[in-house]
């Protein structure tokens, strides 16, 4: 029984995702062509995001879509096996990492400076002055 799904989140450049990986404490493996998934199978991508060091979490498929932009597949049965600890639930903390990122980079390249703080309600503020 498969359970991919796709994240609504439009994917346009791999440098933020790879960023907001790392801010969240998983992996962006480039040019991985599979992720790991439900009873061992593995569905095609053409990248993938895992837990570092746990290798039964299944993976992320990051997977190109018309024009060049990617998604997100992945299975989050049994909350991925540890994968979702992560990501967050329908990879929410992904999603924010990637947000920021995203954010922060085109704040810099306008010519800003950038101060994150930490909501109590676990959101990210952005602090842009010139």
């Amino acid at each position: 029984m498969s359970h991919i799904a796709t994240v609504e989140l439009e994917i346009k450049d791999l440098d933020a995702l790879e960023l907001a990986c790392t801010r969240i404490g998983v992996e962006l493996v480039r040019g991985q062509e599979r992720f790991k998934n439900y009873n061992g199978r593995r569905s095609p991508c053409n990248h993938a995001i895992r837990v570092p060091g746990n290798h039964k979490a299944y993976e992320i498929g990051v997977r190109e879509t018309e024009g060049g932009k990617f998604e997100l597949a992945f299975d989050l049965f049994q909350g991925g096996h540890g994968l979702q600890k992560f990501v967050g639930r329908g990879c929410n903390n992904l999603k924010q990492a990637y947000a920021v990122e995203v954010a922060k980079k085109q704040a810099l390249r306008q010519g800003f400076r950038v101060a994150e703080k930490k909501q109590d309600n676990g959101s990210i503020r952005l602090v842009l002055t010139k």
